[in-house]
C-alpha cells in the first residue's frame, strides 16, 4: 500500500522483557534508564509532532520535552521552534483541564471525531471523524474485543481510536507542515496506525524488568492485525543492561498489488 502522504512516522516504545509496556494495573511506565529517556528526549529533538493517545496522557498527565541544551540548539539550528507540536488523540476530547501537561510550554493539538464538551487550551482540534464505519472496522473489533474486560474498561478513551479517520488525520498533519511525527503510546493508538500503513519506523528499548500478566498493556494492543507485517532490523546496541531495536517497516504488498506485478489484474 502505497503511502497517502509524505510524512514519516516513528514509534518510540520501551518495553519489559516480556512485552509489556506497562504492569497490569497499567501505572506509568518508568521502567526505562536515563540512558532510554534521553533516547526518547533525542527522538522527540528530531520531530515536528509527537503523537500520543488520552490513555497515555492520563496515565502521565504530562508529556515528555526537549530539555538538553544541545538538542535544543540544534533545533534552532534548524530553524524549528523549541519544543515539536504535542499531539493528542481522543475520539471524545474528554480530557481534564487540570492536567499539567496544559501549562507544559508546548504547543498542543488535538485529534478527536467530535467537539470537546468543554473548552481546552489546544491551538488546533483536527477533527477526522470515521465515517465509512468499514474502513476501521478490524481496529474497533480489535481494540473494542481488548478492552471488554472489567480491569480494561474504565482505563482511557483508546477505545475509540477507530472513530478517528486516521487517514483524513494524517493528511491533515502533513497539510500542516508536519513531516516528522514521533508516536508514543499507547498501545491502542499504534495498533490503529500500523493497521492502515501509516507507520516507516519503530524504536524499541527492551528493559530489563519482568511484568508478566494477560491484561498487561503491549506496544500494538488488540486481538491482532489484518495480516503480519514485517520488519527489517536496522541497528540493535546493547547499552548497560538495555537493548535498543530501530527496525523500519517493509512495503506492504496486497493482493491486488501482486496481481498487477504478475500481470494477472483484469
Amino acid at each position: 500500500m502505497p503511502k497517502i502522504n509524505q510524512m514519516h512516522t516513528t514509534v518510540v516504545l520501551a518495553m519489559s522483557a516480556d512485552g509489556k509496556i506497562a504492569n497490569s494495573h497499567r501505572s506509568p511506565a518508568r521502567f526505562g534508564s536515563a540512558l532510554d529517556q534521553a533516547h526518547l528526549e533525542t527522538q522527540i529533538a528530531h520531530a515536528d509532532g509527537v503523537l500520543f493517545g488520552a490513555g497515555t496522557l492520563r496515565a502521565y498527565g504530562t508529556t515528555k520535552i526537549v530539555k538538553q541544551p544541545d538538542l535544543l540548539d540544534r533545533r534552532a539550528a534548524l530553524g524549528k521552534p523549541p519544543q515539536p507540536v504535542q499531539i493528542v488523540a481522543s475520539g471524545r476530547g474528554d480530557l481534564n483541564p487540570n492536567f499539567r501537561f496544559f501549562s507544559q510550554p508546548v504547543p498542543r493539538w488535538l485529534i478527536t471525531a467530535t467537539d470537546p464538551d468543554i473548552a481546552l487550551p489546544f491551538e488546533k482540534i483536527i477533527l477526522a471523524p470515521q465515517i465509512d464505519s468499514q474502513i476501521n472496522s478490524q481496529i474497533d473489533f480489535q481494540i473494542n474485543s481488548q478492552i471488554n474486560s472489567p480491569i480494561n474498561s474504565p482505563v482511557d478513551s483508546q477505545a475509540t481510536m477507530g472513530a478517528i479517520d486516521w487517514l483524513q488525520a494524517f493528511e491533515k498533519l502533513a497539510t500542516l507542515g508536519i513531516k516528522k511525527l514521533v508516536v508514543s503510546g499507547g498501545g491502542a493508538l499504534v495498533a490503529a496506525l500500523i493497521a492502515l500503513d501509516l507507520v516507516d519506523e519503530l524504536w524499541l528499548t527492551v528493559c530489563p524488568v519482568i511484568f508478566g500478566g494477560r491484561d498487561a498493556p503491549t506496544p500494538v494492543a488488540g486481538l491482532g492485525l489484518p495480516a503480519q507485517r514485517q520488519l527489517q532490523l536496522l541497528t540493535a546496541e546493547v547499552v548497560e543492561a538495555e537493548v535498543f531495536l530501530h527496525y523500519r517497516f517493509l512495503p506492504q504488498i496486497s493482493l491486488e498489488d501482486i496481481r498487477q506485478i504478475s500481470g494477472l489484474s483484469s
